[in-house]
């Protein structure tokens, strides 16, 4: 996946990999097509966090949520 190049297929797959990697519980809220290629940055930012980390704390992965929370389209 080249995700040097903003699209939606591109925000879709990253943030599948972001609820998979958090284990989210409220995953099924978080569904990729609520996010827009217009933060596509914002939302690269958050993949690269979360998939850089081999272990994550529980506050890193509430401020990831709220994060993905801030950048969903309402």
């Amino acid at each position: 996946m080249d995700l040097t190049k903003p699209s939606q297929e591109n925000v879709e797959y990253m943030i599948e990999g972001i609820k998979t990697k958090l284990k989210m519980a409220s995953a099924a809220a978080m569904q990729a097509s609520a996010f827009s290629v217009n933060n596509y940055e914002d939302i690269l930012d958050v993949y690269e966090v979360t998939m850089g980390s081999d272990r994550l704390s529980i506050s890193q992965v509430e401020a990831l949520v709220s994060e993905l929370g801030r950048l969903r389209q309402k």
